[in-house]
């Protein structure tokens, strides 16, 4: 068989394994969360969030509500060299974001069932 057959074939049968992985997958929440800082902020934004009392504070002195603090989760990224990640029950995460132009921390006591806001605050005044 000539090269130009086999790369017809080969085409073609891609395309068709394509169009049935489109067919599969279309309207799925299929994600690809393989990375370090993606597998972290998908497990932790699917948990409940607590606020601590100085987060409560900071959150109503800055006028926020839990749909910017969710925000300021899901779209944020992971310090892992300012994270206590060694720790056995609950891992704590810096996650970076920003918002109004203002850079802002978050820290993050990530329990089994709970996500815990330990902190929140600007990073540039």
């Amino acid at each position: 068989m000539k090269f130009i057959h086999r790369l017809a074939y080969y085409l073609g049968g891609f395309a068709i394994g394509l169009m049935l992985l489109m067919f599969f997958l279309n309207g799925k929440d299929a994600s690809c969360d393989y990375g370090p800082n993606a597998r972290t902020i998908k497990n932790i934004s699917s948990k409940r969030f607590i606020y601590t009392n100085e987060t409560s504070i900071f959150i109503s002195e800055q006028s926020l509500d839990s749909t910017i603090v969710n925000n300021l989760v899901k779209f944020g990224s992971v310090d892992f060299s300012k994270s206590k990640t060694e720790m056995d029950s609950c891992k704590v995460y810096l996650i970076e974001n920003s918002y109004k132009e203002r850079d802002l921390e978050l820290m993050i006591k990530n329990c089994d069932s709970i996500a815990t806001i330990l902190d929140i605050k600007y990073t540039n005044y």
